[in-house]
């Protein structure tokens, strides 16, 4: 384990990462716990207004990460100061995540159902992160031996393989594999050799004189959906809170 953590954590470079996640990790941790403090009416905390507008914490968020991420160039690789520009970045990639959701519909959906994306992109991009510390690189470079990637054809191929394989499981509608697919190429694989999602692009192209495809992509989507759905929106209230009732479904 100490060998591990010495080669992939702490190698030259890798300190300013790890920085930045635990930052973003602890920010969106921290502002989550304040807004449902807020939402529930208890504490010292509320609402940020100037002139009768709220504002919303991804805009300093966005300040820090721009502050942040100049630094990180300025300040190169290493050095208290690419450690400190690293903490910035993260803390405002939190805040601005946190209400990726509101950026995304442009309105104040964080208390909605439109308002779990929120989580579900923090989490994605925590663990995207989280696997790039921990040695992977994206498309599949870091399974090459030193003979491989001294072969510019070989890594050429391996990146276009890997990429093909992530474009086409977006098509068939499996974004999360897709994502997680640029850093583990095996994941990508699956999505793309697995029935495609029947409102996906792929299966409006394909299956459209298939019957039995549409049918097996349906009733695939269904069973799917019915066992993932729940613990993932149980998952999600955990994390960031149960959303407001729907007035329209009472």
């Amino acid at each position: 384990m100490g060998d591990w953590w010495q080669r992939n954590i702490m190698e030259p470079g890798k300190l300013p990462l790890l920085l930045a996640l635990a930052a973003f990790v602890l920010t969106f941790v921290i502002t989550r716990v304040i807004t449902r403090r807020i939402r529930a009416g208890k504490g010292p905390f509320g609402n940020v207004e100037a002139g009768g507008v709220h504002i919303h914490h991804v805009i300093p968020g966005i300040v820090l990460t721009v502050v942040g991420g100049f630094g990180a160039v300025a300040g190169g690789r290493h050095g208290f100061g690419s450690a400190l520009a690293a903490v910035v970045f993260g803390v405002g990639a939190g805040l601005v995540l946190d209400e990726f959701a509101l950026i995304l519909h442009l309105d104040d959906v964080y208390w909605t159902e439109e308002g779990r994306q929120s989580v579900e992109v923090v989490v994605v991009t925590a663990a995207l992160v989280g696997l790039l510390l921990a040695g992977f690189t994206p498309f599949g470079v870091d399974g090459m031996s030193e003979d491989e990637l001294q072969d510019r054809a070989n890594v050429i191929a391996t990146v276009a393989g890997n990429f093909c394989f992530s474009l086409l499981a977006l098509a068939k509608g499996k974004a999360r594999l897709a994502v997680f697919g640029v850093i583990v190429p095996l994941v990508a694989l699956i999505g793309a050799v697995r029935l495609a999602r029947p409102d996906s692009l792929w299966a409006r192209r394909f299956y459209g004189r298939r019957p039995r495809a549409r049918a097996r992509a349906r009733l695939r989507a269904y069973h799917h959906d019915r066992r993932w759905s729940g613990p993932r929106r149980a998952f999600q209230d955990w994390i960031g809170g149960r959303p407001d009732p729907d007035p329209d479904r009472r």
